[in-house]
C-alpha cells in the first residue's frame, strides 16, 4: 500500500468524521439535550468502512460506488434534518437587540486576543479557544445551517478527489466527474436555499419534510460514480436485442439521463411546480429555476430519443454486414486461388499454391 494512498484514505474520512461532529455540536446545542450527541455513533460505520477497505481494497475504491461518501451522507443527513425542522432555525433575530448582542461580543473577542498576544501560556490559549467557540455559539442559528449546508457539499466534491480511486474509474473520468459534482451541488444548494426560505414553506412542517426528503434523493448521486462508466461491447451484445445494444453503447450517457431526470431536475420542477399552482408562491427566482429545470428534463429527454434512434439504426444495419459476411466464402489459410490467380501466377511466374490432385498425363495442368 502506498503511503500517499494511505495518507488520502484517512485524512478525508478524517475530515468526514470532524464535520460531522460539528453538526451534532450545533444540534445538541440548538435542542440542547445531550442526548443527541448519540448522532455521533453513526461514524462507527465510517471506522468500520475504513478498516475494510484498508484491509481487502489497499484503501483503494470501489467499482461504480463509493462506501465513504454513502456513510458520510448517512452521519451528516440526520443532523441538517433536524437544524431545518427545528424552529429557532426558521428566522435570525433580526432586532436592534439580538444585533447588538453580536456585535457586542466583537469588541470583547478582539480584547480577549490582544490579551492573549501579551500574556503567553497555556491557560491564555485555552481561554482564547474557549471565547472563540462561546462567539461561533452566538451566530445566528440560520446562518450556521445555511454553512452547515455549503461546507457540506464542498466536502462532498473535495472528499471525491482526496479519496483513491480504484482501478476502473480513471483521471480523466475523475475529472469529468467532479465537474459534474461542481454543478450539481450549486443546484441542490440553490434548491434547499430558495424553497426554505419561503415563509409558506416555513410554516408547514409537512412541506419543509417534503423538501428535506427530495433533498436527500438528490444527494444520492454522489456516492455513484456510474456517470462516467462506459460498458465494454462485447462481441455476443451486437448480435442481440435492442435493448441490450443500446445500454452497451451509451451506457454513461443513459445513466447521466436517468440521474437528472429522476433524482435531481425532475424532482426539483416537481416541487417547485406544486409551490407555484397549489401553494401559489410565485416570485422571479422560483419560475426562472422552474423553467431551467423544465429546459433540462426536456433536453435529457431528447437526448435519450437521439441515442435512441443512433441505437436501432446501427442495430438494423448489423444484419446487412452479417449477411454480406457469409456470402462470401471462409478462406482456410488464405490458401485458395482464384482462376484469375492462376492466370496471372502462370503468366508473370507468381509462387502458386500445390495441391494434392490426381495428374492424367505430362502436358495436364491442374485445375482451380
Amino acid at each position: 500500500m502506498g503511503g500517499l494512498v494511505l495518507c488520502n484514505a484517512l485524512a478525508t474520512r478524517l475530515l468526514f468524521v470532524l464535520h460531522s461532529l460539528v453538526g451534532v455540536w450545533r444540534v445538541t446545542a440548538v435542542k440542547k439535550e445531550p442526548r443527541y450527541w448519540l448522532l455521533a455513533l453513526l461514524n462507527l460505520l465510517l471506522f468500520l468502512e475504513t478498516a475494510l477497505t484498508l484491509k481487502f481494497k489497499r484503501g483503494r475504491g470501489y467499482k461504480w460506488f463509493s462506501p465513504a461518501i454513502f456513510l458520510y451522507l448517512i452521519s451528516i443527513v440526520p443532523s441538517l434534518w433536524l437544524l431545518e425542522i427545528h424552529h429557532g432555525t426558521q428566522y435570525c433575530i433580526s432586532q436592534s437587540g439580538g444585533t447588538s448582542q453580536n456585535t457586542s461580543s466583537k469588541p470583547d473577542f478582539n480584547q480577549n486576543l490582544m490579551s492573549s498576544e501579551q500574556t503567553h501560556g497555556v491557560d491564555d490559549l485555552i481561554e482564547t479557544a474557549r471565547v472563540f467557540v462561546n462567539n461561533l455559539s452566538t451566530v445566528c442559528e440560520k446562518v450556521w445551517t445555511l454553512g452547515l449546508h455549503q461546507t457540506f457539499l464542498l466536502m462532498l466534491i473535495i472528499g471525491r478527489w482526496l479519496l483513491p480511486i480504484g482501478d476502473v474509474i480513471t483521471r480523466d473520468q475523475l475529472s469529468e466527474l467532479l465537474l459534474m459534482f461542481v454543478g450539481t451541488a450549486a443546484d441542490i444548494l440553490e434548491f434547499t436555499s430558495e424553497t426554505l426560505a419561503i415563509e409558506i414553506v416555513r410554516n408547514n412542517p409537512t412541506l419543509v419534510c417534503a423538501i428535506l426528503f427530495i433533498w436527500t434523493w438528490s444527494m444520492l448521486q454522489f456516492p455513484l460514480d456510474l456517470a462516467v462508466h462506459h460498458v465494454v461491447c462485447h462481441s455476443s451484445a451486437r448480435v442481440r436485442a435492442f435493448p441490450s445494444l443500446f445500454f452497451c453503447q451509451y451506457s454513461a450517457d443513459l445513466w447521466n439521463i436517468g440521474i437528472s431526470v429522476f433524482i435531481q431536475d425532475g424532482p426539483f420542477l416537481v416541487v417547485r411546480l406544486i409551490l407555484m399552482t397549489y401553494f401559489k408562491v410565485i416570485n422571479h427566482m422560483l419560475v426562472f429555476f422552474a423553467v431551467k429545470n423544465f429546459l433540462v428534463v426536456v433536453l435529457h429527454l431528447y437526448r435519450f430519443v437521439v441515442l435512441a434512434l443512433d441505437a436501432h439504426a446501427s442495430l438494423h444495419s448489423q444484419p446487412e454486414v452479417l449477411k454480406g459476411e457469409q456470402s462470401c466464402p471462409a478462406e482456410p489459410g488464405g490458401n485458395e486461388v482464384s482462376p484469375e490467380d492462376w492466370e496471372s501466377g502462370s503468366k508473370e511466374g507468381l509462387a502458386v499454391p500445390l495441391r494434392a490432385s490426381p495428374v492424367t498425363s505430362d502436358n495436364s495442368y491442374p485445375t482451380p
